[in-house]
């Protein structure tokens, strides 16, 4: 596991054995940045249900300006801050060891994207939209970005207009952009 693109690509990730975790693929993730790549730039972004803080790495790589790193794993939050160290992007970065929902619930900023790929065989996808509504926290325009092993569990209002959804051998990425 690496991270594919920008200034620090090449570098080797940790964490692709954490228990209860399914790291993104190197060609899944090379696939879903090169469609949102004209939206990273200077952004601020959430790796919710980070794991080993590789879709967080992989923009802070291209050019997002900041990215916060949530996880109620202890281990994957001590890979998350070894990799962080590793690559020297510290003052990119906040890491909460928390869960979805209250890291969510206490989050009182706007961000303009949020990587959500939680375990599969939950519903933490739906309830994670729904709290990133009730809290404002998804500015206009800001992109939501799912992976998912099932289409059924992508469940979102009028607020999202979905601009991609493409299947990657078992999983669907999901891109959701926020038009309200």
């Amino acid at each position: 596991m690496k991270v594919i693109s920008g200034f620090l690509k090449g570098r080797k990730l940790e964490g692709y054995d954490i228990l209860g975790t399914r790291p993104t693929m190197d060609r899944v993730k090379e696939s879903l940045f090169a469609m949102i790549q004209e939206y990273i730039t200077d952004k601020v972004c959430i790796d919710l249900f980070a794991g080993s803080g590789s879709l967080g790495i992989e923009a802070i790589s291209m050019g997002a300006k900041f990215c916060y790193f949530i996880d109620n794993n202890i281990k994957a939050i001590n890979i998350i801050k070894n990799n962080i160290n590793n690559f020297s992007i510290n003052s990119y970065t906040s890491i909460h060891k928390s869960n979805y929902k209250d890291f969510l619930n206490s989050f009182n900023d706007n961000v303009d994207i949020i990587f959500i790929d939680p375990p599969y065989k939950t519903d933490y996808i739906e309830k994670s939209i729904k709290l990133i509504d009730e809290n404002s926290i998804l500015r206009k325009n800001g992109l939501l970005i799912l992976e998912c092993d099932n289409l059924d569990k992508v469940i979102y209002n009028d607020r999202y207009k979905s601009i991609k959804e493409k299947k990657y051998g078992d999983k669907w990425i999901v891109i959701l952009k926020k038009i309200v």
